[in-house]
């Protein structure tokens, strides 16, 4: 028999796993009617973006982003309309609840000075040939200022610098971002990115500032100028904190265009990892965004073989400036399921696990647009803005032969806190307690604990037991109360209002075995319909109601809500182990497919048209005693 579905219209609350209510036992000494007193959790989940570009970047500005700046940015992502780089009217189909406009540190804001003509930073010969150039449209010119850029990122040395006699971009998106900022109803985090970037292999990491322009003015972005190694942007984010008294975050993005470093089990130096190293790098990383339009970076099919939902959005050709061919010996340092897996291995080595990270997905989109939905796809660039030879434009150098129908509409971040606040939601990227999906705003709910019952998650109120028999996505399992226990995990998930049904629910566990080595498995927890497992021990593809003349799909297989108790079947209490949940929804089309029918666009032969989108949860960790 399968495991129990819920399903819509039976138990709700069961499944959202999060609507406040009335049930709660009263207080032993009957000073409230309320069961609520004193009953505090994260009961909402809040969506949001922490990738974002606007014209203030480098790349966004040269490569047509030119008029649309982090206001506009936020405009979008509060459900306004504005008017893209192409013309056509830009509106998200929900508000987002939050936003980081994350422009470059390098060269921030030196572009949209250079196209205005400002006197004094046309004093430097360099920008006034890069004007000449942007003014000329001359493309040979562009492609040797390109060159020329990207040749001080390797030097370490940038090319054009800010006068002093002008005014701060750093200062303005900080006073944009307050502005902004609207506690309790949206929320404008200050941010940046460091766009490290040794031998073309990417080690970018995004900033989250918990606090607004009084503090971030005190300090100016760190840049790849000022040093490409991580250890140096955990000092600044130290320093930083020092200083001004606010708090700091790092979140590494596209682990899987690193060339294998993201992960590897050494230092950027080459140094073999110690102790010291690990717990600054979980101190300040506590988070990863594992997918984004640059491909997911979840799993890797050549390391999950028999995982048939791994070759999802895979960009494994070369690194991120594609100066340099993968290797397959690469992806185990540039994925994280494995680096989950690495974590446990070198816990066990040095006495702490520098990837104990939680994830989310972002996008990364160089538009000033958070727009990840499959239908209203902005692309990665103005470039690739709609129209209908977008998906047949190449990616980078030519000889990658990558088009642009390779980019994926992804993602989002979403966040369990108890309201939106920058406070609050920093609090619980801090503990991890996030999810990130490609897209879907699907409602995801992932607990761990020893001793849930089917009864916690058919109650009435299953989020607070949740939290009160274990700990939620991005926890560590406590010591079970009695020897010989295995742990047991409460999940489930809601589909987005108006998208698509759900698939399944797959727990994946990493472990490492008694010989130290890292292993995974897959557990499929709860489907939707009747199906059941193949001779393989495989469950049965749930169908596909995709309709490519049309675009469009019907939820007519899957299941709106699913939901579940699950106990780890194949528990070693002497081993350390991992489990995060993925949450699959039913086949539908891509951006590409959209295109294909609306805009009776190119698409390039062989181009993905119908996928399943999903949902990743941070993981809970398992740590036999001492």
């Amino acid at each position: 028999m399968r495991p129990t579905t819920l399903r819509l219209g039976t138990l709700v609350a069961a499944t959202a796993l999060a609507a406040a209510g009335a049930a709660a036992e009263a207080p032993a000494d009957n000073a409230s009617y309320s069961p609520w007193q004193g009953q505090d959790y994260p009961n909402q989940v809040f969506w949001g973006d922490t990738h974002l570009h606007t014209s203030v970047s480098l790349d966004a500005n040269l490569f047509g982003a030119r008029d649309l700046g982090p206001e506009h940015a936020y405009r979008f992502a509060r459900g306004e309309t504005v008017t893209a780089t192409n013309g056509m009217q830009a509106r998200i189909n929900r508000p987002l609840d939050f936003l980081v406009v994350s422009d470059h540190a390098e060269y921030l804001g030196i572009m949209p000075l250079i196209r205005a003509g400002e006197p004094a930073i046309l004093e430097n010969e360099t920008a006034r040939n890069w004007r000449e150039v942007l003014t000329a449209g001359d493309a040979i010119g562009f492609g040797r200022m390109m060159l020329d850029i990207g040749a001080s990122y390797a030097a370490g040395s940038p090319l054009v610098t800010l006068p002093d006699s002008l005014p701060s971009p750093w200062e303005e998106n900080n006073r944009i971002a307050d502005e902004a900022n609207t506690p309790g109803i949206f929320t404008a985090f200050v941010g940046f990115e460091w766009s490290s970037m040794p031998d073309g292999n990417n080690l970018h990491r995004v900033v989250v500032l918990r606090d607004g322009a009084d503090r971030a003015n005190q300090v100016t972005p760190f840049s790849a100028f000022d040093s490409d190694d991580p250890e140096a942007l955990w000092r600044y984010l130290a320093d930083y904190e020092d200083s001004t008294g606010g708090q700091a975050l790092a979140i590494p993005h596209n682990s899987n265009l690193s060339g294998g470093l993201m992960f590897a089990p050494s230092t950027s130096s080459g140094a073999a990892m110690s102790a010291d190293y690990a717990r600054e790098r979980m101190r300040w990383e506590p988070l990863i965004e594992v997918t984004q339009i640059k491909g997911d970076s979840e799993a890797h099919p050549l390391l999950s073989p028999t995982d048939e939902f791994a070759d999802y959005g895979t960009w494994d050709q070369f690194n991120i400036d594609m100066s340099d061919p993968q290797q397959d010996s690469m992806q185990r340092y540039q994925y994280a399921r494995p680096a989950l897996q690495l974590g446990l291995q070198l816990e066990q080595r040095i006495g702490v696990n520098p990837f104990q990270f939680g994830m989310i997905g972002s996008s990364d989109s160089h538009t000033a647009l958070a727009a990840v939905e499959e239908d209203n796809y902005w692309g990665k660039m103005v470039t690739h803005e709609p129209s209908p030879d977008r998906a047949s434009k190449l990616w980078g150098i030519p000889e990658a032969e990558m088009n642009s129908a390779m980019q994926l509409a992804s993602g989002y971040a979403a966040v369990w806190a108890m309201e939106n606040t920058r406070e609050a939601l920093f609090d619980a990227m801090r503990r991890r307690e996030v999810y990130a999906t490609t897209g879907p705003r699907m409602r995801v709910r992932f607990f761990g604990g020893w001793e849930y019952t089917a009864d916690d998650l058919a109650g009435p109120h299953p989020a607070l037991r949740g939290y009160q028999k274990g700990v939620p996505m991005g926890g560590e399992l406590p010591s079970p109360a009695a020897a010989g226990k295995a742990p047991v995990f409460m999940l489930s998930a809601l589909k987005e209002p108006d998208g698509a049904n759900l698939d399944r629910i797959q727990v994946v566990k990493g472990w490492v075995d008694r010989w130290g080595e890292p292993r995974e498995k897959i557990y499929d927890v709860v489907w939707a319909g009747q199906r059941r497992r193949n001779e393989a021990g495989k469950l049965e593809a749930v169908g596909d109601t995709v309709d490519l003349a049309r675009a469009s799909y019907a939820n007519t297989i899957g299941d709106a809500e699913l939901a579940t108790v699950w106990t780890d079947p194949d528990f070693d209490p002497s081993q350390p182990a991992v489990y995060y949940a993925r949450v699959l929804e039913i086949p539908t089309p891509r951006w590409t497919l959209h295109d294909q029918v609306r805009l009776d666009a190119n698409i390039p032969p062989g181009t993905e048209l119908v996928h399943q989108e999903r949902a990743y949860t941070s993981p809970i960790w398992y740590r036999p005693a001492p």
